[in-house]
């Protein structure tokens, strides 16, 4: 805590000042958190200071709130196009990198609990975005851009989230997901550089080579880069008090066919609606889960025993999958493919097509989907050009990216 206050204050995070009659001051909390290594080694132990957003209305304590997030299959595309390159591939961590950004607008804040420098009846007056504050990640994100436009890097157009620059012949990429960055490119002295001004600038943790990122364990060699989530999957066993269970060679049972109205109803349904979103953040190395998971999406509003049973099945697959992922191979094809498929009328309660499509860069997978068709089609060719025209956009979209 002591040391969380330190930064804060040290950042000129706020100023000490007695509440105007006219103004309310938002509440403010203590979060604790055991940050863990990828091998369950404690890393360390936080104490992070957040207001409570929840107290702050519209229009007085804040007016816009959007911040870009990296789409995942950025993430897989700079990681594919270091593999394929040869970069050198690092990471960096923004020390509190909320507290960097500037607000636009008048907030108070109540003392912290702990802290004795507030004399009675006086607030925190914010000067720098907090933990907590609605617009904290926008203004951190405005921040950011703003000084990586000084060292000449261009923002993306289709993902605000990535910057590229060209400087002396050499050529640089830098992927921001929210605190987290990843930097790669054909010059190892100008990412040093690229580190030390960023580092001046918000003060960085050089993680050095990407290893773990996003839950994603990250395995380099001369051949190419691996990813895989063993300890995410390991987590949700855990969980889901299955790490004992036995394995099973497929993730649903052939000709499984659920139902809406099959079974009874679960008492705690929230445990199914967890286990599908982390089931679909598992999609992020394993393309082939991705039919699976939106068949069992389809239940989350009511889901019922039959489909838990499902869902703890995809389990016992995991359990035997365990060092599965997906491998991004050191090539110099970059050319880019795409293919897409329709299982026509396949859904048994609306009739509507499931299209599916993934895109290739050279020998590696680096985008895909599977989703249930928005209407009826009339025919299987409508379906299929309904699934052709959403792998073409996002053909078009890489096509910018890159």
């Amino acid at each position: 805590m002591d040391k969380e206050i330190q930064a804060l204050e040290s950042n000129e995070t706020w100023d000490l000042t007695l509440l105007p009659k006219d103004k309310k001051a938002i509440g403010s909390k203590w979060i604790y958190r055991t940050k863990l290594n990828p091998d369950y080694t404690i890393d360390k132990y936080k104490a992070r200071l957040v207001t409570i957003g929840y107290q702050q209305v519209e229009g007085r304590d804040f007016t816009q709130t959007f911040s870009p997030v990296a789409k995942l299959a950025t993430v897989r595309i700079v990681i594919a196009l270091a593999a394929m390159k040869g970069w050198i591939l690092c990471q960096l961590d923004v020390n509190n990198a909320f507290l960097h950004g500037f607000i636009d607008e008048e907030v108070y804040m109540k003392p912290p609990a702990g802290y004795t420098k507030a004399k009675p009846g006086e607030v925190c007056r914010l000067k720098r975005s907090i933990y907590g504050l609605k617009q904290a990640s926008r203004q951190w994100n405005k921040e950011l851009s703003k000084f990586l436009k000084t060292l000449h890097f261009t923002q993306s157009t289709q993902d605000y989230s990535l910057f590229t620059r060209n400087l002396d012949g050499e050529f640089l990429v830098l992927l921001v997901y929210v605190d987290d960055i990843l930097l790669t490119g054909t010059s190892a002295s100008q990412i040093e550089d690229v580190k030390l001004a960023l580092d001046q600038a918000f003060t960085i943790k050089d993680l050095g080579q990407l290893a773990y990122f996003l839950g994603i364990e990250v395995h380099r060699s001369s051949e190419g880069i691996f990813l895989s989530q063993k300890k995410y999957i390991q987590d949700i066993l855990v969980d889901a008090s299955t790490e004992n269970c036995d394995s099973v060679s497929a993730p649903l049972s052939c000709g499984l066919k659920l139902s809406t109205n099959a079974g009874d109803l679960l008492t705690e349904p929230d445990i199914y609606r967890r286990l599908v979103g982390r089931l679909l953040y598992l999609g992020i190395t394993r393309p082939y889960l991705s039919y699976c998971v939106q068949h069992l999406s389809q239940f989350v509003h009511s889901p019922r025993v039959p489909h838990l049973r499902a869902a703890l099945h995809v389990l016992k697959y995991l359990k035997g999958t365990l060092d599965n992922g997906i491998w991004y191979s050191a090539s110099n094809d970059f050319h880019l493919s795409a293919y897409s498929d329709t299982d026509w009328s396949s859904c048994q309660f609306s009739s509507r097509s499931l299209s599916a499509y993934a895109v290739f860069l050279g020998p590696n997978l680096i985008s895909w989907k599977t989703k249930k068709q928005r209407s009826v089609n009339k025919s299987s060719a409508e379906a299929e050009y309904r699934s052709m025209s959403a792998d073409a956009s996002e053909l078009v979209w890489i096509q910018g990216l890159l």
